[in-house]
């Protein structure tokens, strides 16, 4: 069966333990922001032709990447790499003042393809640095959307990677604490560290809404359903995105018995099979579906039925193309229809 899985199945319940069953989490795959991302590179390519740069990967996955690359994107690490007055996008995880700063001043033509949910916690970090706290953030060190943050009131904000660091934290004023998070963390483990923080400052300001985006925190309650009487959980997903390594986290810790992160079919391990009757899949926010009809097909072809998809959330959100791209789209359909 295809994995477009049409309608609202209702979540099985039913304990077919001694039988071999599939499910499938829904909502996984693409969310709102990455869909974005990679239909901004998409249509940068139709209007303006290759190449068009892109600093970092538009979003972690590989295979998204390299289907880009085919078509003339060129993906870079920094923008001296990037000839002057070319064409480069940023990527769905965001980038720091300085960055926007060194594009303007080596004249690239930006297209800014930051994920809406990212910005909103930009927003958060300048106006806590502006109301004078020191900020918190909890996250990654190395990841680009916590560098991109962190960018926007350096000397404002410190990481807090895990509670353990929670005990050496060194602020100017205790009343004066605020945190913020990278929105593709684990709910579990990002309330884990806050709790961890405000043993310490009590005082602790919270953002103004929850800074795990709405797709990983769907993501992750839709693998907890699937994984509770699981054998087998497969995640597919790059080893760089966050959001699917932490979707095997937490398969694992509700109750699935192995679970691991895959790339696609190819990389499944036959020994994962031995003796395992319920295997579930899910994939991260960054995954195409094919990688995971691709998957779907793989058990199939071991005797594994056709997958049943578990619903647990009805995502509609839509966000349009970064504004930049919005115009210059018109202006060629104007172009076009008046030539």
């Amino acid at each position: 069966m295809s994995s477009a899985d049409l309608g609202m199945p209702p979540v099985l319940t039913a304990d077919r333990a001694d039988e071999r069953a599939v499910l499938l989490a829904a909502p996984r795959g693409y969310c709102a922001g990455v869909d974005r991302a990679v239909i901004t590179v998409e249509k940068a390519l139709d209007l303006y032709g290759a190449p068009v740069y892109v600093r970092k990967q538009i979003v972690h996955n590989k295979h998204v990447v390299a289907g880009l690359e085919e078509r003339g994107a060129v993906f870079v690490e920094e923008l001296d790499e990037v000839p002057e007055g070319a064409t480069v996008v940023f990527s769905a995880h965001g980038v720091s003042p300085m960055v926007h700063a060194e594009a303007a001043e080596r004249a690239l033509k930006t297209i800014d393809a930051t994920c809406p949910l990212v910005t909103k916690v930009h927003h958060e970090a300048k106006r806590f640095a502006g109301d004078d706290y020191d900020i918190l953030l909890i996250g990654h060190a190395g990841h680009e959307e916590v560098e991109g943050t962190a960018g926007e009131a350096p000397e404002h904000i410190q990481l807090v990677e895990r509670p353990e660091d929670v005990a050496a934290i060194e602020v100017r004023d205790p009343a004066k604490v605020a945190w913020l998070s990278q929105t593709t963390l684990s709910v579990d483990e990002t309330l884990a560290v806050v709790d961890a923080i405000r043993e310490r400052f009590p005082l602790l300001l919270d953002p103004p809404s929850d800074d795990i985006c709405y797709a990983t925190q769907n993501r992750q309650m839709a693998v907890k359903e699937i994984s509770k009487a699981a054998d087998l959980v497969i995640v597919v997903g790059s080893g760089n995105s966050s959001n699917s390594v932490r979707l095997v986290e937490v398969a694992l810790e509700a109750g699935a018995k192995a679970s691991y992160r895959v790339d696609d079919a190819s990389e499944i391990d036959e020994a994962w099979l031995e003796g395992v009757e319920r295997v579930s899949v899910t994939s991260g926010a960054s995954v195409p579906e094919d990688l995971v009809d691709g998957v779907l097909s793989f058990l199939a072809e071991r005797g594994y039925p056709d997958a049943e998809a578990v619903h647990t959330a009805e995502e509609s959100l839509i966000f349009a193309l970064p504004p930049e791209l919005r115009r210059d789209i018109r202006a060629a359909e104007k172009a076009a229809s008046s030539a």
